[in-house]
């Protein structure tokens, strides 16, 4: 599919980091990073209109004084309303002064059109300060996480806000009738609550996801948190649902990647649900980082949001790279892509994805495809930071096509040079692969795409429940973009698939 840079540091923006979001609609691909909104045309990457976030926030109508910045963005299109959602969190330039949660909606699906911004009191009775703000939906509300700050920038727990999403869809849209939950207990609810970005027919209230710990001690966790906002849709009478711990397999904070330059001071994150967690229907799917044989990689998540309870979980690893900051979107096929950034001590940091398929319940991921290899080691300390470290991250995003379910769309960093990252947006096919079959002569002729490396023709004599598959050993030619195998007729029934 479609593969191109969008926004570059020191052109567009001179934000460390990015925190790489944006999300695919009917027309077009809309990117929003720290400092930048642009809109691209979903047929050739063309850039059809860009501004600061703070030019996007001022033409949706918020009035920020200019003390204030903002950052941490989050972007969505909305299938069933057919409207953009915008999100970011504004700051004082000199204090730890309460803050505000910067929310707006499109008026219809083209992101070039009207905005309409509110700005909404992180803590309205505390007055402190939300960090990291997280953002979902479903059909009856939106849903903003938040981590909670006082002005000595001590951690103080989580916060959720639920707001009508008839409000937000009417003419004029509003704000009113939010609910929010105030400061919440880390212990209670988890560590950076993510409200899921919900699509489909779910028939149980909206599902929150935490991490039980953020891994900053170094050492292995095994807990989730899970929490339902019942009546999201009714004006003031949103609620939270008592959080159900999830047991899954241990996860710790991933130390530093290596990468060529013998460096390890890039910054990869802790073991934060950082991207957004979808569900379709009643599956949730969720990605974080997590430590795996001394190398970062990414533990995945099913789970069934009606009872609660973990359906799968899996690892994506690689033999040679360190893999972080992922993302993860699935369709309601079952089909599932995963998308992140990974480097090595011969490897510069680059951007790969990996499709996996929901077979009988059980979903399985392929090889890694890289996406855009890096250009060289990124070196960029942030002056203001005191551990030397560079950023990176803090996050990417991954969203389904909602014309083409089967094509999925991600937005990731690479380093452009070594002191520059750049975005990379990357449109992902997940047709299912077609096998053909042909005769010519005495031979069948068998085909199937190149772009389908990595997969194996299979041959069987029945498809009864019990049959076996066997590799067919005659290795397939490449040619003209097309995997071959010719094989000689014979006289009896033969079944033929290509899988990995």
């Amino acid at each position: 599919g479609l593969n191109f840079t969008g926004s570059i540091y020191g052109v567009d923006t001179d934000a460390l980091p990015a925190d790489a979001n944006g999300a695919v609609g009917p027309n077009h691909f809309v990117e929003l990073i720290n400092g930048r909104f642009s809109v691209y045309s979903k047929t050739n990457g063309q850039r059809l209109q860009t501004m600061t976030d703070l030019a996007f926030w001022a033409k949706a109508g918020v009035n920020l004084s200019s003390n204030l910045d903002v950052t941490d963005p989050r972007l969505i299109f909305d299938t069933a309303s057919q409207r953009w959602f915008a999100v970011q969190v504004d700051f004082d330039l000199n204090t730890n002064a309460s803050n505000q949660f910067l929310l707006a909606v499109s008026s219809n699906a083209d992101p070039t059109g009207t905005w309409t911004g509110f700005a909404i009191p992180a803590d309205p009775v505390g007055g402190n300060f939300a960090d990291f703000p997280t953002f979902g939906l479903d059909a009856n509300g939106l849903y903003l996480g938040g981590d909670m700050f006082d002005p000595s920038n001590n951690s103080l727990g989580p916060t959720l806000v639920a707001i009508p999403k008839s409000g937000l869809l009417a003419n004029p849209p509003t704000v009113a009738g939010l609910t929010n939950f105030g400061l919440l207990d880390y212990g209670t609810y988890g560590y950076i609550l993510q409200p899921a970005l919900t699509s489909g027919n779910a028939t149980s209230p909206e599902a929150v996801l935490a991490v039980g710990d953020l891994g900053d001690d170094f050492l292995s966790h095994s807990n989730l948190v899970l929490t339902l906002i019942e009546n999201g849709g009714s004006p003031g009478n949103a609620s939270l649902s008592t959080p159900t711990p999830l047991l899954v397999p241990p996860y710790s904070v991933p130390i530093n990647p290596p990468q060529p330059d013998g460096s390890s001071n890039l910054d990869d994150g802790d073991t934060r649900f950082s991207a957004a967690v979808c569900r379709v229907g009643d599956q949730l799917y969720a990605a974080h980082n997590t430590e795996l044989n001394n190398r970062a990689a990414v533990q995945w998540f099913v789970i069934n949001a009606v009872n609660q309870t973990v359906v799968q979980t899996g690892t994506l690893t690689d033999a040679r790279l360190d893999l972080f900051y992922p993302s993860i979107a699935a369709n309601a096929a079952g089909t599932v892509v995963i998308a992140c950034n990974g480097s090595s001590s011969n490897s510069f940091l680059s951007a790969y994805a990996a499709a996996g398929q929901t077979v009988n319940g059980t979903l399985t991921f392929g090889s890694l495809l890289l996406l855009k290899a890096g250009l060289a080691s990124y070196q960029n300390v942030d002056p203001t930071d005191p551990s030397g470290t560079s950023r990176w991250g803090d996050y990417s995003a991954t969203s389904v096509d909602p014309v083409n379910p089967t094509h999925f769309w991600t937005i990731q960093m690479y380093p452009a040079d070594s002191a520059t990252w750049a975005t990379q947006i990357t449109e992902l096919i997940t047709d299912a692969i077609a096998l053909t079959a042909k005769v010519s002569g005495t031979n069948l002729v068998l085909t199937w795409p190149g772009a389908a490396s990595g997969f194996q023709l299979q041959s069987t004599p029945n498809l009864s429940p019990t049959n076996t598959w066997t590799t067919v050993t005659q290795p397939p030619i490449l040619s003209n973009n097309l995997f071959t195998v010719s094989l000689p007729l014979g006289g009896s029934q033969v079944f033929f698939r290509v899988t990995r």
